[in-house]
């Protein structure tokens, strides 16, 4: 484990000294992000159920179960720490999506085929079904302060993305038990999704050169809202899912899926809605540079 994150680390460290050299920027960590999000991550979603043995069918109603269930109990808990994390009524909505929302697509699969391997993906991405409908109801609303016509603004069109398609496809496949997919089809998928892992980290440290030193240092509001994010939310959710009786491998999962640091989804939706992304911005950077630690921690519970 400890080889794994030392693993991605370097990579962002490499996208931290690109950016910072001017090898890449935020023209073109934008078109990359795009690319990743819209080819090489659904690539990398589909070939986890082409490649070798058939991810097991019997998790897919479990891990839409307890990935539901996640996010009713984070929202309900980010709602309540929120004022207790910072005075300022304007940053409750933000302080609360950075506690619910994890940065899945781009941590969270590289991650996860880390630890539990490549047909995990599936797995992950079975999980971020729910996951992606709640950043652009609850997250939304959270983000906007739930004002006026904002509470209405949530796009159908985000269902039927790239991502998304891709994930529903990927579940008809292993539910159908589809095992004879020629390889001229499994095989480009694949290497187009041994893309994803390395592009989105070195997107991840090209984006931190671009943060003044001010967000490197954080502040107290950051902080707590960062141990709540890795650490206390993560392992109270992993606790309360096995005493409800939540299937042990389903669980482990959907704990370090949600054990990521905050959604870039944070920064998109800020910006879309006019909000200052300073805060979201210390959050995504401190969690995600914290989450090297405690990601390790995390698969200790497990």
């Amino acid at each position: 484990m400890f080889n794994v994150m030392i693993t991605l680390f370097a990579l962002v460290v490499a996208g931290y000294a690109a950016g910072k050299m001017k090898y890449m920027g935020a023209e073109f960590d934008r078109k990359l992000s795009s690319l990743v999000i819209n080819w090489t991550c659904p690539a990398l979603i589909l070939s986890s159920s082409m490649t070798g043995e058939l991810p097991d069918r019997r998790y897919i109603l479990p891990l839409l179960g307890i990935s539901a269930f996640t996010y009713v109990v984070l929202t309900v808990a980010a709602w309540g720490l929120a004022p207790m994390l910072t005075r300022k009524v304007a940053d409750r909505g933000i302080v609360a999506f950075a506690l619910v929302f994890g940065n899945v697509g781009f941590m969270g699969y590289p991650v996860v085929a880390a630890i539990f391997g490549h047909q995990a993906v599936f797995y992950a991405a079975v999980l971020n079904v729910v996951n992606t409908f709640a950043v652009f109801t609850i997250g939304t609303m959270m983000i906007t302060g739930g004002e006026g016509s904002d509470r209405k603004r949530f796009n159908k069109k985000v269902l039927y993305s790239t991502p998304m398609l891709s994930a529903y496809l990927s579940m008809l496949i292993v539910a159908l038990g589809i095992d004879n997919i020629p390889e001229y089809i499994s095989q480009p998928l694949t290497m187009m999704g041994n893309i994803t892992v390395p592009a989105a980290l070195l997107i991840i440290g090209s984006s931190m050169s671009q943060l003044p030193l001010r967000a490197l240092m954080g502040n107290m509001t950051v902080y707590a809202t960062t141990g709540m994010r890795l650490a206390l939310l993560p392992i109270g959710v992993h606790f309360l899912c096995l005493a409800l009786g939540f299937d042990p491998f389903v669980t482990n999962i959907n704990t370090v899926v949600i054990g990521m640091p905050v959604a870039t989804y944070g920064t998109i939706l800020c910006l879309k809605y006019n909000r200052d992304t300073t805060l979201i911005a210390e959050l995504t950077f401190i969690t995600t540079l914290l989450s090297m630690l405690t990601i390790p921690l995390l698969i200790l519970l497990m």
